[in-house]
């Protein structure tokens, strides 16, 4: 009988997964919420990466919920729909034909590319939105802005019942109205407040970034409510950092335990922050 050699790849292989051995049990049963945006949705070969992290993480006792974005894919359809849009402060003002083409992006094209990605690797997954099972009820964000909308009563029930029937739900941001509307959520506030609602363990912002940074550009790798106050008053926190640091704080005062800001584009970066004494981008604690 031959016996193969061992090779230093799998050595390596073998000591990473005792290694995180603590981790998986840390988080074992833990709700983690992960809002997917930028580079994780721009190829193929990143989102069925980031496909086989979440599968792998429900395998191991995690039940992660997946909260998308879709910017661009939305900016696409409404060139190719003639359908033009005003900014006021530099924010889209949502019509009843945009939110028409948010919605059909959102629910469709976007959130069932998802869910097929992660079906294919094995995992099950069901698309949502906040409209469905009244998961996340909303309030006119401004009238000027339209159809924009800002969550203002959470239903997570529908969700507890996937995760018994170890389902992954892979939320759009979009919200119900009172009044029968349809709102479009920005992203971030929606995995936000799903969060809150959840009380998760984790939530993890996926961005195009290292995570926040100091004034040296340095990324920093804790950080507390008051520090972040702090840097955001000083300048250093600012431009597109500024509404996720507001969404983990906000996350973290509704009862999230903590939240990281990643790079979505590092390979396997949920899984370096979950399971690795390493960790990515920058943690966030009351």
């Amino acid at each position: 009988m031959k016996t193969r050699p061992m090779k230093r790849d799998w050595i390596a292989t073998a000591h990473t997964l005792s290694h995180a051995l603590p981790y998986l049990q840390r988080y074992n049963d833990a709700i983690v919420v992960i809002k997917l945006g930028g580079h994780a949705m721009g190829s193929d070969e990143a989102m069925d990466s980031f496909a086989r992290d979440v599968v792998l993480m429900r395998q191991v006792g995690v039940n992660p919920v997946i909260v998308h974005g879709g910017g661009p894919m939305i900016n696409a359809m409404l060139d190719r729909l003639d359908i033009r849009s005003e900014f006021v402060g530099g924010k889209r003002v949502t019509d009843q034909a945009t939110v028409e083409v948010v919605e059909m992006v959102l629910s469709g094209l976007v959130n069932k590319r998802i869910v097929q990605a992660i079906n294919r690797q094995g995992g099950r997954a069901v698309g949502l939105s906040g409209k469905d099972a009244n998961l996340m009820i909303c309030d006119r964000t401004d009238p000027d802005l339209g159809f924009v909308g800002t969550p203002a009563e959470m239903n997570p029930k529908i969700l507890h019942n996937l995760f018994a029937h170890d389902v992954i739900p892979v939320i759009a941001p979009l919200g119900a109205g009172r009044d029968g509307e349809t709102f479009n959520v920005n992203g971030d506030t929606a995995a936000g407040a799903i969060a809150a609602a959840l009380k998760a363990d984790r939530l993890l912002l996926l961005t195009d970034v290292e995570g926040v940074k100091d004034a040296d550009g340095n990324v920093l790798t804790e950080l507390n409510a008051d520090r972040i106050r702090r840097l955001t008053a000083e300048g250093v926190i600012a431009g597109g950092m500024i509404p996720k640091t507001e969404t983990a704080l906000a996350a973290i005062e509704g009862g999230v335990r903590a939240v990281v800001i990643l790079d979505g584009r590092a390979p396997n970066a949920c899984l370096l922050e979950l399971y690795t004494e390493h960790g990515a981008g920058s943690l966030i604690r009351a």
